[in-house]
């Protein structure tokens, strides 16, 4: 029996990688015989480096001194590849770095995706350049990003979303001279009910009142920002509220959005790898109603589905009912929740309890 493990990675708990070598760690002790094909992905979010390196022969990663949301500078990486550079947004404004500073979203700032960004720019001759976007801890709609690329009042770019409250006299950052991609899977807009302030601000640590303070500076930013590139609309594009809105700001800048996924399934052969498989298994930290939009699991369904191969999720929780998973492609849906008795037993059993699912999954399934 051949199959494919292609998971995303389980939010702070294991990387696409480890999820995937646990699963089939538990899938091995039950089918020793099948063949497991491994591949692990991302949807631009955290793991994008690690997938895109995996698949690109030849590249390198180049690490730089950047700052991170709240401005604590250490070595964080890019990954180089021909003509292309490849930056991770959340390595420089990762929300489990805000976490760990004990940081404030209100002052968390882009200013190090920026600083990769001109690294990026530097390290020789480039046409394309892809950030993803994913895991933020930041809502500055890209400000900082702009502040560390040149554009003005840098300090009160630099600062976080909500110093934006007040901004004024804007001057944009100088042109780049390469095709920007802004890889994204979330279709929010920049403002309002569905976009970066009232959708992410809550896990990110923001109230009801920072919330609506942030999706004000957000407006002023906008209104700043749109008449200056001479691109009405911006602010109600789908992605542009990806990332605390540093999806608006690239947008600002020229960017193209891609859809992340699709660009990682691309450069690691997804497709391919399908054909002729028995199964394929993919699977995330939380998989709910949010998976179903676009995100890795459900582009992996659809290529799946395509061709004529059963696809299940193994997770380490679910919270998507039996009518939307069929009407999405899966056949089953596995969580590491179920098997143990509690999302708390879950996070805490790690690698353990995605391996114990493996073999769960692998009883059913394996012939």
């Amino acid at each position: 029996m051949r199959v494919v493990v292609a998971p995303d990675k389980f939010g702070g708990t294991l990387t696409a990688a480890e999820a995937a070598k646990a699963f089939a760690s538990g899938w091995r002790d039950v089918g020793p015989a099948d063949e497991l094909v491994l591949i692990p992905l991302s949807d631009g979010g955290p793991g994008l480096l690690a997938a895109m390196a995996a698949a690109l022969p030849g590249s390198r990663r180049h690490e730089v001194e950047a700052c991170g949301p709240t401005g604590v500078v250490r070595p964080r990486g890019l990954l180089l590849a021909g003509d292309t550079a490849y930056i991770e947004s959340a390595l420089a404004c990762g929300i489990e770095e805000l976490r760990a500073e004990g940081g404030d979203v209100g002052t968390a700032s882009t200013y190090g995706v920026g600083q990769l960004l001109a690294a990026a720019l530097g390290s020789g001759e480039l046409n394309r350049v892809v950030i993803g976007l994913g895991g933020s801890g930041t809502n500055d709609g890209g400000a900082g990003l702009w502040a560390a690329l040149g554009a003005e009042p840098r300090e009160r770019l630099a600062g976080g979303g909500l110093g934006l409250r007040d901004l004024s006299g804007l001057a944009a950052p100088a042109e780049l001279g390469v095709r920007l991609v802004a890889a994204t899977d979330v279709d929010n807009p920049l403002l309002g009910l569905h976009g970066a302030s009232a959708v992410y601000g809550p896990q990110k640590g923001a109230d009801q009142a920072a919330i609506m303070s942030l999706d004000a500076a957000l407006e002023r930013w906008a209104d700043a920002v749109e008449p200056l590139v001479g691109r009405a609309g911006l602010r109600d594009r789908p992605g542009a509220g990806a990332a605390g809105g540093l999806g608006f700001g690239l947008m600002a800048l020229g960017a193209e959005r891609e859809s992340g996924a699709d660009l990682v399934m691309a450069a690691v052969g997804l497709s391919e790898a399908i054909d002729g498989a028995d199964l394929v298994v993919t699977g995330e930290g939380s998989f709910d109603s949010t998976s179903l939009r676009g995100k890795v699991a459900a582009r992996v369904a659809q290529r799946a589905l395509a061709a004529g191969v059963p696809c299940v999720v193994a997770a380490g929780q679910a919270h998507v009912g039996s009518r939307d998973h069929s009407a999405h492609g899966f056949d089953e849906v596995w969580s590491v929740a179920d098997q143990l008795g509690s999302a708390a037993a879950a996070l805490e059993a790690g690698a353990a309890g995605v391996r114990r699912l493996g073999a769960a999954v692998a009883r059913a399934w394996t012939r």
